[in-house]
This record gives C-alpha cells, structure tokens and sequence, in this order.
C-alpha cells in the first residue's frame, strides 16, 4: 500500500512542498463544474493552509484508516457506501491539477491504499482578479460587509425570509434571516457596496444565484475566505491599498453589533445592537439612516 505510515508524511510533505507559493487558481468552466468526475489522486494536492498540512497538527490516522476500512470492505461485499460518493471538493489550478479543498482524509486513504482515482467537484471560489474587478467597476465610496453564514444566513428557531418560490426552494436549502431584503435594498438606495464574506467552501456561482432567488444584490461575494492567499506580498499590499483608496467607509454589520469605520483613521465608531431579532434590520437601517443625516448636516 502506497505511502503507509512514516511514508505517507514524507509524501505529504513532499507534495505541500513542491507547490507552495506557485499555485495558481484557474477559473473552470461549466461544463467541468456540473458533473462530478474522478481524477487521479496524484493531481490532488493537500491545501497548505489546512490543518491536515500543518507538521505541528497533521493529519487525524484514526480518520484516515476508517476510510480506509470503509474502501475495502465496500470493495470487498459492496454493501457500504463508498466513501467517494460524496465527492471531494477541489479548486482547479496552475501549473497542474487541483487543491483540496475539503476531504483530505478521503484523499490519504486512497493514497495510502495506491488507489488511482476518487471523485472530484469542481468549485470556483473568489479570486483576485474577481475582487479587483468589481472594486474598479463600482462607483460608490462605502462598503457594507456581512460573515454570510454567521450574519446573513438563518440559525435554528429564528425567523427566516419566505423561501424562494419552487423549484429554488429545492436547490438552495439555506434560508436567510427574516430583514436582510429590506436591509440590503436600503444598503444598495443609499450608495453602499455590499460585500459577504464566508471561509466556507461555496461555489461563488451558487452564492450569487442563491441571493438572486431572494431577489437580492450583493456586490462582492468571497467564498473560501480561510484558503491561502496570494504568496505574492506586493499583489496582496496593492490590493488592500485599492479597497483602502476605494473606499472612504466601511461598515461591519454581525448579529449584535456595528462598526463603523473610514479609511486613513484608526478610530471607529461602535455600535451595540438590541437583543431582538425580529428589530435586528430595522434597528440597523436607524443607526445608518442617523450617520447619513451626520454626514449631510456636517457637509452643509
């Protein structure tokens, strides 16, 4: 069995060595992302900024040789659900293959086992270029920024927006928080860009679509915000200086609070929100509705 104990961590390292810092993300298209398909475990490469690569963390052995149990006895009686039925989900890139982006422990255990293939989803997550291009597009000078699943999206007991109509009510299963419509239309009237971010591995078209079914416009949509950013410092530096110079506010808006913030200053202004979820938008939209006036009394 290929890359068995101590074996497997040289390979793993090996791997997360020959490509860091040169990967880079590459767009795939429709016709790559609809289908699930099977590719060669060897075009897998293990995630750098996953815990399953980190030497001082590393990957769980006890996970990884469930699965390889589960492998065999399918293969052996066929009479459990192979692992790779639910597929793994990787980000297409250059110069070769994909990133894992979730299921490297069903990866090592076909590694370790020297099985060739395993099922892959395609996903396209927000890159630079996408990040770069709505800033330059955008003519507005604020920005108003969401953790989609922890803000936007609906916990247990709350109450939620109507779901969309059939039959998007059936492919898309997150419902979002009853308010965010009626907020993120006040946002989009009084000149705010509105940016979700999510370390969640969505695929940035679902994202988009399933804010579309709500009837709803969101600017800027950054999936997979936990993965590696660019090894590049200068990109990165230039592109932090773009959304700085793009924009002159900030607003954070979380569940209890928002902060409000303006570009060259280190203050903020704090604001603790009602524990009341059924006035958590309306509640919102007073404390900007209150700062717009400000800023209009002040430039008059």
């Amino acid at each position: 069995m290929q890359g068995q104990g101590s074996q497997f961590k040289e390979y793993l390292a090996e791997e997360v060595n020959k490509y860091h810092g040169i990967l880079v993300p590459i767009k795939a298209g429709l016709a790559e992302r609809v289908l699930v398909r099977k590719a060669e475990c060897a075009r897998l490469h293990p995630n750098p900024a996953d815990e399953f690569s980190d030497p001082a963390i590393g990957p769980n052995y006890q996970i990884i040789s469930d699965y390889e149990h589960k492998i065999m006895e399918c293969e052996r009686y066929g009479n459990f659900t192979p692992p790779w039925k639910e597929p793994i989900l990787v980000e297409k890139m250059s110069p070769d293959g994909y990133l894992l982006l979730n299921g490297h422990h069903r990866w090592a255990a076909c590694v370790r086992l020297g099985r060739k293939k395993v099922g892959i989803k395609i996903i396209n997550l927000t890159q630079e270029t996408d990040i770069r291009r709505i800033i330059q597009n955008s003519p507005h000078d604020k920005r108003a920024t969401f953790d989609l699943r922890e803000v936007v999206f609906c916990g247990e007991d709350e109450e939620t927006q109507a779901p969309p109509k059939f039959p998007f009510n059936r492919i898309f299963k997150e419902r979002i928080r009853s308010g965010i419509p009626t907020l993120f239309h006040f946002l989009n009237t009084h000149g705010y860009d509105i940016w979700v971010y999510t370390s969640a591995y969505y695929s940035l078209e679902y994202i988009r679509k399933l804010f579309n079914a709500y009837h709803v416009h969101v600017d800027g949509i950054v999936t997979g915000s936990g993965r590696p950013q660019s090894k590049d410092s200068k990109s990165q530096k230039e592109l932090n200086a773009l959304i700085r110079n793009k924009y002159a506010q900030t607003v954070h808006i979380d569940r209890s609070t928002v902060v409000l913030s303006h570009a060259g200053k280190k203050e903020f202004e704090h604001f603790t929100l009602k524990d009341d979820p059924s006035l958590w938008s309306r509640e919102v939209m007073q404390i900007l509705q209150k700062k717009l006036h400000e800023e209009v009394s002040e430039d008059g």
